[in-house]
């Protein structure tokens, strides 16, 4: 049988010229073995009976040395790889039978037969520390999951598979309809976020690799699986082809000999790319102070998706619980700069502890708070917690009670700002006790926000906020205000913003306030302390 592809036309590098001469053939061996079963499963001629008999014919080829078949004689003339492509079948198997997939972990199980034997027939190959294999198989997971996100449309035209987990795409006609882009890029995104967290999984171990030339190959994969995660993120793969390109190519293997991005440098990545009000007040810090506060960003906001992600919501609590774990045993470049910031700055794990309980309540298909305790517990968990962090890495943990309290005034700010857009998720933070007050009852979340009593709550919540403000400037003159400029900054933004809710109302329709560009401006240059606040 005539492989469908070569190496030349994979996504990441096969056995390139980075690769040992001497190691080459082995690899190439192994890939011929491995490509040749692969088409035998998505060969869309045959049916599961014979797929699954021809492939138990490779695997009895694959433990005779003295086979005659074509893909197994350079296999085993290289002597390496078997047990490897043993496993592997049984991926190529699974696809024999199986079309669709449950969930994340059932991806992952998927992934586990049939990507990280490959990483792990590398490491052995060049003699690598078994030690590596986690990191080795969040980098295969991570182009295993890469590759079923560029080529959902067509595995499903041309062979009746999705890889994309069931659960989180729903109704499959829809999702795949060319024009559903805004039904399918929410979906994309969640996977792709998983995609990325793999890949910070695997950040560093090129470092860790005794064989250069494996680092060097290992850096382009993860340079060129990087970049074809932001094409997908800006691009959708069922209207059109998304891949790395020639010019990707290039540059991945004239970066290969240099060290890979920080884990510092990702972090640094993920902020920049969310684009947050945050940002210019987090400029106001140097050095280290800035890096360990856009650790905790960072962070929130990891959590923060995954509570507003479209997948079920089990999968997004197993997430979470997850999280917890990294912050017992970090895994990934996130939580290892988080797990920094907290040594350096003694940042109390409670704190993101807590943060991670406020997003476990926003990952409810439903959202309501009961009454002002309740609104007071979800702004100390998900913006006090970042308060009293914050004032620490700021170097004034003396004022974590005003980093408690300026924090529930931004999130009472983000709250009334966001009416609109959380009820689209059936989310009403404003209690149900002051809503009831106005007239407003509990039911679905796009009636109660157009009724007039849920302005006139808003309004209430609103005198709250401007309270919350007053306040902070008062405890700002009474005691040492430099070491709080981010925060002063942060602060000036966000009350900007109410000045312009309260000027806009809270009346339908509610027009989503922005600062302007001469405000955000200053902002900067009051971090750079170059202005006042």
């Amino acid at each position: 049988m005539t492989p469908s592809r070569d190496h030349t036309q994979e996504n990441f590098p096969v056995a390139s010229r980075l690769i040992a001469p001497a190691l080459r053939p082995k690899v190439m061996g192994f890939y011929r073995f491995v490509r040749t079963a692969d088409d035998v499963a998505d060969d869309p001629a045959l049916g599961s009976a014979e797929k699954l008999a021809r492939l138990d014919g490779l695997e009895a080829a694959l433990l005779d040395v003295g086979a005659s078949e074509p893909a197994a004689v350079g296999l085993h003339a290289s002597g390496a790889g078997v047990g490897e492509a043993r496993v592997m079948l049984g991926a190529f198997r699974q696809d024999a039978v199986q079309a669709r997939y449950a969930d994340w972990d059932a991806l992952m199980a998927y992934c586990a037969v049939s990507a990280a034997p490959v990483g792990r027939f590398l490491l052995r190959l060049h003699g690598e520390d078994a030690g590596l294999y986690p990191a080795t198989d969040a980098l295969c997971a991570a182009l295993q999951v890469l590759n079923h996100v560029q080529d959902c449309a067509g595995d499903r035209a041309a062979l009746g598979r999705v890889y994309l987990p069931s659960p989180w795409i729903g109704d499959e006609a829809a999702f795949f309809a060319p024009e559903a882009v805004a039904l399918r890029r929410p979906v994309l995104d969640a996977l792709l976020d998983g995609v990325e967290g793999l890949l910070d999984q695997a950040a560093g171990f090129p470092e860790r690799l005794r064989s250069r030339r494996l680092a060097m190959e290992s850096r382009v994969t993860i340079a060129l699986a990087r970049r074809l995660l932001a094409e997908l993120r800006a691009a959708d793969p069922v209207v059109g082809r998304v891949a790395p390109g020639k010019v990707d190519f290039a540059r991945a293997f004239l970066r290969a000999p240099l060290r890979g991005p920080s884990d510092a440098a990702l972090v640094l990545a993920r902020v920049g790319r969310a684009g947050s009000s945050f940002a210019r007040g987090m400029a106001a810090l140097r050095g280290e102070r800035r890096r360990a506060l856009y650790a905790v960003y960072a962070f929130c906001r990891a959590v923060d998706d995954i509570a507003d992600a479209e997948m079920p919501e089990g999968e997004k609590r197993l997430f979470l619980s997850r999280w917890r774990a990294k912050l017992v045993a970090p895994d990934c470049a996130l939580s290892r700069e988080l797990a920094w910031a907290r040594r350096g700055y003694t940042l109390p794990v409670a704190e993101c502890e807590a943060m991670i309980a406020g997003m476990e309540a926003d990952a409810a298909p439903r959202v309501r708070v009961a009454d002002q305790a309740g609104l007071d517990l979800y702004c100390r968990q998900v913006a006090g917690s970042v308060g009293a962090m914050a004032v620490r890495i700021f170097g004034a943990p003396g004022a974590e009670a005003f980093g408690l309290a300026l924090g529930r005034t931004l999130q009472l700010v983000n709250i009334l700002r966001d009416v609109d857009e959380d009820a689209q998720r059936d989310r009403v933070y404003i209690p149900l006790d002051l809503l009831a007050a106005e007239g407003v009852a509990d039911g679905p979340a796009l009636a109660m926000i157009a009724q007039p009593g849920f302005s006139r709550a808003c309004a209430a919540l609103a005198v709250q906020a401007r309270e919350g403000f007053a306040a902070a400037e008062r405890a700002l003159a009474a005691g040492d205000a430099a070491p709080l400029l981010p925060a002063r900054v942060m602060m000036w933004g966000y009350r900007r913003l109410l000045d312009r809710l309260l000027a806009r109302g809270f009346v339908p329709p509610r027009l989503r306030p922005r600062l302007r560009t001469a405000e955000k401006l200053r902002m900067a240059l009051a971090a750079a302390r170059l202005a006042p606040v």
